[in-house]
């Protein structure tokens, strides 16, 4: 039985290998939004997104730096357990744009769609208009799962795509989603 869920920004030195151990990544994908000759299409591309403990490692450096930089990553609790989380970077980009990416948000497999992820997705806003941006830059995975929690959140195709996360990910959709 999972309890309340409590949300609140994490400080650089908690966010350690060990606040992931009751974290289940676990995603098993059956049809992606892929973006061909212009046009969105949806297609067959079964697979299972899970996290290594090598990923586990990258994130848990990179959660950690987004802090140490000025950024944010927001938890979602459940006994102290880490059941969802978000991150926003510190810097605009995109000029007139005026970015703010968010980096990740991910909620434990057991928890999704029970509206932990709109509640992180909203708090990752509020922060971002606080700080400056006029949108948020989401580069998301193409499940159609995922697609459709950014269409509730209001996010539309990106009005600039950000290169370098279309270089990492070429298969994410680049979104947007103004504040």
């Amino acid at each position: 039985m999972i309890n309340m869920i409590q949300y609140r920004a994490l400080s650089a030195d908690e966010i350690r290998r060990e606040l992931f151990r009751g974290f289940r990544r676990r995603q098993v994908v059956t049809k992606c939004r892929r973006r061909e000759g212009g046009a969105w299409v949806v297609k067959d591309a079964p697979f299972v997104d899970d996290w290594s403990e090598a990923d586990y490692q990258t994130l848990v450096s990179c959660l950690r730096n987004t802090v140490s930089t000025g950024g944010v990553v927001y938890a979602a609790l459940s006994d102290g357990a880490l059941k969802g989380f978000a991150s926003v970077e510190p810097a605009l980009f995109g000029g007139r744009q005026g970015y703010l990416d968010l980096t990740s948000i991910h909620v434990s497999e057991e928890l999704r769609g029970r509206g932990v992820g709109r509640v992180l997705f909203r708090l990752a806003m509020a922060w971002a208009r606080g700080h400056g941006a006029k949108k948020l830059y989401i580069s998301a995975h193409s499940a159609v799962e995922t697609q459709a929690f950014y269409a509730k959140m209001g996010c539309v195709e990106a009005g600039a795509y950000h290169q370098p996360h279309v270089d990492a990910e070429p298969f994410d959709c680049q979104l947007e989603c103004a504040l």
